[in-house]
């Protein structure tokens, strides 16, 4: 079976609203479409230096996608995001850092992004054979009652040290601890270039007022400014959850309240109900994919291939950079993981599946 096909698929009876989709919102000739020559192209004309370009071409240039502008991480933080116990009782093998780091190495990930621990545990073994992303700050989900909040774990020097090709770190946009958060980040960030490391922006928004006649976490409108945000603090790749609506601002705008600010051709023009459409709009906050996008995989379920799949087609047809996507490939056997991590893999390479 040719890729194309198995993607098809997995697809299902919606294949052809995601494969044969046209976009007639914000044109793909204003896009900066991920390409071998990225790096050179975006970064070669910034201020990041020569260290920095060699740590993101290094990304660039591993696993399976290796030379193809896209990029498929392996993220596993979920031991403090989400606790050990819920994240690896599905699948003990993963209490083990190394565990980690196999998976993504035998996934043909371009990178794997964990905790200082893990990735310190078995540094000198595994550093030079996958760039790793080091998660700076994290929810920790102990204090009673749990809050939610991202607070700083170590140090960039260490990170260096054990050899990051980049940090990776996330910002509660929207939260009451953002304005801390961002400046916390923007400095790491800053610092992280200046000893040589990329940087990775996880722009998650948190605020219960989000959630009303629908969860505007998740709205196109917000996440495409969280992201906006994030590459305004120099992050060099953006990761952010798939958009499931849009509205955001108009449904917090309701009534005597005033929030933000937003133009209403960003729904009738720049966006429109297919998820193609909703997820370019965050490529086009961005900077038009000058800074690629990376949406996330979720969390694990029944239908695990299929909505991986799926994803990763939404994010290649919309212009973004790939997919980063943890517990669907580490909370099952191995074989089964490497498969799943594959199949995302093969929509990037697959030449059938084209930008929309």
């Amino acid at each position: 079976m040719s890729l194309f096909n198995s993607i098809e698929t997995y697809l299902g009876e919606k294949a052809d609203y995601y494969l044969q989709h046209k976009s007639t919102t914000i044109a793909q000739s204003s896009l900066h479409i991920p390409s071998a020559d990225s790096v050179d192209n975006i970064f070669g004309i910034s201020d990041r230096s020569n260290r920095v370009l060699r740590s993101l071409q290094w990304i660039h240039n591993s696993g399976r996608l290796s030379g193809s502008g896209y990029v498929s991480i392996l993220p596993v933080d979920q031991g403090i995001e989400h606790s050990a116990g819920a994240s690896f009782a599905k699948n003990p093998l993963y209490f083990d850092s190394e565990n980690i780091v196999k998976l993504a190495i035998e996934g043909g990930c371009n990178a794997v992004a964990s905790t200082y621990g893990v990735l310190s545990s078995v540094s000198r073994k595994y550093a030079h054979k996958i760039p790793f992303i080091v998660k700076i700050n994290h929810n920790e989900l102990l204090t009673y009652p749990n809050k939610a909040d991202q607070i700083m774990f170590g140090t960039l020097k260490n990170a260096a040290d054990m050899g990051a090709a980049a940090v990776g770190a996330t910002i509660y946009f929207g939260s009451p601890e953002s304005g801390r958060q961002i400046v916390e980040v923007a400095n790491a960030f800053a610092m992280a270039h200046e000893l040589g490391m990329g940087t990775i922006l996880w722009c998650y928004l948190r605020n219960s007022a989000f959630k009303t006649d629908k969860d505007y976490h998740v709205s196109a409108d917000l996440t495409g400014q969280a992201n906006h945000l994030g590459v305004t603090i120099n992050a060099d790749i953006i990761k952010q959850k798939l958009p499931e609506n849009n509205g955001g601002y108009t449904s917090l705008n309701m009534g005597n309240s005033s929030y933000g600010k937003i133009d209403k051709r960003v729904y009738t023009e720049l966006t429109s109900e297919h998820p193609i459409d909703l997820c370019r709009y965050q490529v086009a906050n961005c900077y038009m994919g000058r800074i690629g996008l990376i949406n996330s995989g979720g969390a694990s379920g029944e239908n695990d291939f299929s909505e991986a799949v799926t994803t990763a087609v939404i994010n290649k047809r919309a212009g973004g950079m790939g997919l980063i996507s943890g517990r669907k490939a580490f909370q099952r056997p191995m074989s089964e993981g490497i498969a799943l991590l594959n199949a995302i893999q093969d929509v990037y390479l697959c030449n059938e599946v084209t930008i929309a």
